[in-house]
Order: structure tokens, then C-alpha cells, then sequence
């Protein structure tokens, strides 16, 4: 079963990684949203708290002196009071005293009762007693109520001037808070009450409830994703396989276009030096008519190169694209100079249209080296490029150049066809997209429309020339004409 989960993902790896990706950012992205909400929420609640725990820490104060001042009310200092219902008034005082103490916010409760410069802390009920109503005031000590009375020296003036609550707020948590103590319309001191309200349960609360809804809110974020991946899942396992389908009959309609493309391109490869062929194998007949004894041995090299050429072509037949150990190999030893005197010399002047039409020069270099290529690959490269320059020239007069040129420096080799005649259409030096001249791509041609089988010769030696590790370049010449360079590296 877990075999199974497992060869599941993998099937659908790219869409489960999507998915996942997609969680992950917004599983932070809610993350960070959560985050910044509990800080706001956590400020907010400490800036209501503040405010609250001030507001409610002098609620309480007000709320105990008003009950002391109601409870003193109560007393008429004309009537003689007896020692039961003195016994009662000091016991209602003590227990406002400690009905407040009781609270878990308050830590203490004094009675802070000022005559003239005299000043009393009085934290019972006897001893307020005493003061309000015995007019017996208990002088200051030392102790911890002198802290209070410092804090009282602080804000008597305020108190005495407005009659209003004063708080003195040292720290978020601890509040001192002074009552102005009035009885009967005179200022008697105050009521003093230390504070600290706590608020963090409910904060706590209302932070623990923030995070249980981010958790459910993140679960069903995740339970949507997933639910998403599973639904996205089918749907894109359908799709891959229509994909797939589609894709295997498109291979298949590719391979079935580049076989046919490749089946023409050879075809019309091979009807390109088929007359080629047939032009030499007329000079094999024409050379043995003529065999006699003094030129048997001429005739016989020349027949030899007539038939080794048409034995090439013959072999080109056999394949779309010749093995490349055929075409270079260290085993050939070729002498450039003497191809291009001999395809000079034994094809194109011998041709009947030789006469008056154009001539052929040869510039050759003497010591060039020799290249490992097939010499009669070499022979296919310079036959259509000479012929394009006949061809084209158009001009009287035509004289094609053929020269040869070694630079030690650079470590090359330079075979070029040069003519004076018209030139090169521009238009056919243009690069193209696949970075090749235009002159050099399939079925380009100036000639006459409609002639079949044309625009072959420039391409074929070009893509000769690929095979050979060389290159092969054309441009118009300042002066006049054109001209083909072979650069070989050695």
C-alpha cells in the first residue's frame, strides 16, 4: 500500500511540487498575517489595559472613600454615643478596610487624615475613630506608611486645589491612588489605595483564542490544498496521457517529414552529379577511342581519376549521410594543387564550350600541405564552385581564377575561385536565421525559374566543405566579380 502512495506522487512529481510550493507560501503568508494580528491584538490589548487598570484602580478608591465619608456622615458629634454603638462604627470602619484588602488588586488601604501641618496614616478603624471623632490624632512614625506620606506631600497641593483623584502610576502594574477625603465640605486629607490590577488571564485568553482560530484556519487551508492536488491530480493524469499520445503520433509525423525531406534532398543530390557522372564517363570513352601506344600511360591516370570520381558518386548513392572516416582520415594524403590542376585541366577544358566563352587560370602555391580528405570530396567541392563562377559570369571575356595560399602564422590554408565577371546577387550574401548565407542553403538559385533540380551546386560544396572541418565563404570582390574562400585549418 505505502509502495503504491508512493509510486503515486512520483507520477504526478511536477504537480506535487506545485502544490507544495503553493502551500508553503501561503502557509507563510498566513504565518506572517497571524503574527502581525497577535502583535496588534496584543498592543491593543495593553493600551485598553493601561486605560482600564487606571480607570478601575480609581473607580475602587472612589467607591472606598465615598463609603468612608457615608459611614462618617452617619455620626452626629452632638449626641453622646455609646460604647456599643462606638464598638459598631469602629467595626463597620475595619471592615471597609479589609473588604477592600481582600481584593487581590489592592495591597493596601490608608486613611491619610491631615490637620493643619500634621499628617496621620490611618489604616484601622480605631484610630480613625479616634481622629474623626475623639479628635485625638495619632502623631507620624516611621515606617513603611512614610512612603505614603512622601507620595501625599507630592500632590496635597493638587489635591487641596481641585478635589480631584490623582494617580501616580511608577510602572504598567502599580498604581497610587490619592481620594481627596471631604467631610461636610472640608478637605480632611485622603484616601490612599495601592493597586496593581492584573489583566493577563484575559489577555492570555483572548491570545489563546486568536491562535486556535489561525490553527483552523491553517488546517483548512491545508485540507484545500490537498483536496485542490487530488481534483488537479485526475484531471492533469488525463491530460499527460492525451499529451502523451499526441506527442508520440507527432514524433511519428516528424520522423515520417524528415524521411521524406531527407529522401528528396538525396534524390535530388544524386540527379545533381548524375550528369556529372555521365560527362566523365564520356571522357572515358572519348580517352579509349584515342588509346594508342605513345599516350597509354597519360590515358591511363586520367581514366583511373574518371572512374575513381564515378565510383565516388556511385558510393554517395548509397547513403543520406556518408560515414565521416570516408570523407577525413589520417590515411588520406591530399595534394590540393594537383585536384585543382587536374579538374582544370581534364574537365572544364576540355569541355566543347571551353573555346571562346571563358578561360581558367591557375595561381598556385608550391608548398602547400597536403589535407587528410578523400580527393575526390575535394573534387565535389571545387566542380560546382568553378562551374557557379562559368555559369553566373555572363560576362565576355570570364576568367576564373584558381589560387592556393598557405600562412604559417595563422596555421591555414586558403583555396580560392575568383572571377571578374557580374558578381553575386547581394541579396544571396544576406545571413540568414540559421547563421548561413543565403547562397548556401537548399534549392537557391538566379537561374531561370521553373528549371528543375537547380540551387544545388553551392549547397552541396558547402556542406562538403562542413564535413572537412573547413570553411566555406563567398563575397563580392570591390573591383568586379566574386570569389569562393576555403579556409583549412591544419
Amino acid at each position: 500500500m505505502k509502495k503504491n502512495i508512493v509510486d503515486k506522487i512520483k507520477e504526478y512529481h511536477f504537480e506535487f511540487r506545485h502544490v507544495t510550493v503553493l502551500f508553503i507560501i501561503l502557509f507563510s503568508f498566513q504565518l506572517l498575517v497571524s503574527f502581525i494580528n497577535k502583535s496588534s491584538i496584543r498592543e491593543f490589548l495593553e493600551t485598553t489595559q493601561d486605560w482600564y487598570q487606571k480607570e478601575s484602580a480609581e473607580e475602587i478608591a472612589n467607591l472606598t472613600a465615598t463609603a468612608f465619608e457615608l459611614g462618617i456622615e452617619s455620626i452626629n458629634p452632638n449626641e453622646r454615643t455609646s460604647p456599643e454603638r462606638e464598638r459598631q462604627i469602629i467595626q463597620a470602619f475595619d471592615i471597609i478596610y479589609s473588604q477592600q484588602q481582600l481584593t487581590h488588586n489592592v495591597q493596601k488601604l490608608v486613611l491619610i487624615f491631615q490637620k493643619g501641618d500634621s499628617i496621620a496614616v490611618l489604616n484601622d478603624g480605631s484610630a480613625l475613630y479616634s481622629a474623626l471623632v475623639r479628635k485625638v490624632t495619632p502623631g507620624s512614625k516611621a515606617g513603611p506608611d512614610s512612603e505614603v506620606e512622601e507620595l501625599y506631600r507630592t500632590v496635597e497641593t493638587d489635591l487641596k486645589a481641585t478635589e480631584r483623584i490623582k494617580s501616580i502610576i511608577p510602572g504598567k502594574e502599580t498604581f497610587h491612588i490619592f481620594v481627596p477625603f471631604v467631610i461636610k465640605g472640608e478637605f480632611m486629607g485622603a484616601i490612599y489605595m495601592l493597586i496593581q490590577p492584573d489583566f493577563s488571564s484575559i489577555s492570555n485568553q483572548v491570545i489563546s483564542s486568536y491562535d486556535e482560530t489561525s490553527v483552523i484556519y491553517l488546517s483548512l487551508i491545508t485540507l484545500g490544498l490537498l483536496a485542490m492536488y487530488f481534483i488537479s491530480s485526475y484531471t492533469v493524469k488525463e491530460r499527460d496521457e492525451t499529451q502523451k499520445l499526441f506527442f508520440e503520433e507527432h514524433e511519428q509525423n516528424l520522423k515520417k517529414q524528415i524521411n521524406y525531406e531527407n529522401e528528396l534532398t538525396f534524390t535530388k543530390r544524386i540527379y545533381h552529379t548524375h550528369h556529372k557522372a555521365e560527362k566523365v564517363m564520356g571522357f572515358i570513352k572519348e580517352d579509349l577511342r584515342t588509346l594508342e601506344a605513345g599516350n597509354i600511360d597519360e590515358i591511363k591516370y586520367r581514366v583511373t581519376k574518371y572512374s575513381n570520381f564515378v565510383s565516388r558518386v556511385i558510393y554517395d548513392m548509397k547513403w543520406y549521410d556518408p560515414p565521416i572516416q570516408t570523407i577525413r582520415n589520417q590515411i588520406f594524403r591530399t595534394n590540393l594543387n594537383e585536384v585543382v590542376i587536374f579538374i582544370v585541366d581534364n574537365i572544364f577544358r576540355r569541355t566543347s564550350t571551353t573555346s571562346e566563352d571563358f578561360r581558367i587560370e591557375c595561381e598556385l602555391e608550391q608548398n602547400l600541405p597536403v589535407v587528410n580528405v578523400n580527393e575526390f570530396v575535394v573534387w565535389e567541392i571545387l566542380e560546382p564552385l568553378i562551374q557557379n563562377s562559368i555559369d553566373h559570369g555572363s560576362d565576355p571575356g570570364l576568367v576564373v581564377t584558381v589560387s592556393t595560399e598557405h600562412d604559417k602564422e595563422e596555421g591555414c590554408s586558403r583555396l580560392m575561385i575568383s572571377d571578374n565577371g557580374s558578381g553575386i546577387d547581394p541579396e544571396l550574401l544576406v545571413t540568414g536565421e540559421e547563421g548561413i548565407k543565403k547562397l548556401f542553403m537548399e534549392s537557391t538559385t538566379t537561374k531561370t525559374q521553373g528549371l528543375r533540380n537547380a540551387g544545388y551546386g553551392c549547397y552541396i560544396a558547402y556542406e562538403m566543405t562542413k564535413r572537412c572541418g573547413w570553411e566555406l565563404d563567398a563575397a563580392n570582390l570591390p573591383e568586379k566579380g566574386c570569389r569562393f574562400t576555403i579556409t583549412i585549418k591544419h
